[in-house]
């Protein structure tokens, strides 16, 4: 069941070149992806109930392939297009950081640690790797944790950091409870990685934390 089934002005393609992208709802610019419905679904109930399972957009685009491979109606090529969206917006939010200092443009970094961490439903600790001009090399995710923890190890991040040649680094890790305030053990590491990169000539510029829609950082709330 495509958009021909649809009546014309309901139709997300034709909204959007009259009205621009912006009229459409997250449904309908899903749908645009999707193209087609499947058995007894239209496209866009298809692309609403898509929306339903995971949580909106976010959860969609961060769902790994297993489970979008359980999802009914949603084969090979749709997945992959979902997956290409992704790495399309964090290519483009990258891309700028790393071209001029990440400082420039503060709000691009919460936006790009957002794309990578708000949805995810364990805890992840990951380390954006600057040079001396503050410009990004590379964001890796170093460690994987539980629902409410997650074990870092600060020679890893170390080891790491020489090997990238880094000159500064920003911290950041979520909190898949939603809540992005900072623990005393989240003040705690940061301390210690501070300690522990100074002794190479790295500098830690903040600490994000990633909740639910928000990035808290440390630096500015007089943390580190």
């Amino acid at each position: 069941m495509s958009f021909q089934t649809l009546p014309i002005d309901s139709r997300p393609r034709e909204k959007l070149l009259a009205h621009g992208a912006g009229s459409l709802a997250d449904a309908e610019l899903l749908a645009l992806l999707l193209r087609t419905g499947s058995a007894g679904q239209t496209v866009l109930q298809l692309a609403q109930a898509l929306l339903d399972q995971f949580g909106g957009l976010t959860g969609l685009l961060r769902a790994d392939a297993h489970r979008l491979g359980m999802v009914k109606g949603l084969g090979p090529a749709k997945r992959a297009e979902i997956a290409a969206v992704l790495e399309i917006a964090q290519r483009a939010l990258r891309e700028p950081l790393r071209r001029t200092p990440v400082f420039d443009s503060p709000q691009l970094v919460r936006d790009y640690l957002r794309l990578h961490l708000d949805a995810l439903d364990h805890e992840v600790f990951a380390v954006m790797f600057l040079d001396a001009q503050h410009r990004l090399i590379t964001m890796e995710t170093l460690f994987h944790g539980t629902l409410t923890q997650t074990s870092v190890y600060p020679r890893e991040v170390v080891k790491r950091a020489l090997e990238l040649n880094a000159a500064a680094a920003i911290l950041a890790h979520n909190h898949p409870s939603g809540e992005a305030e900072p623990s005393r053990s989240d003040e705690l590491l940061t301390q210690a990685l501070k300690s522990a990169l100074g002794l190479i000539d790295v500098r830690v510029l903040d600490h994000f934390i990633i909740g639910a829609g928000s990035a808290l950082s440390m630096a500015e709330r007089g943390l580190m």
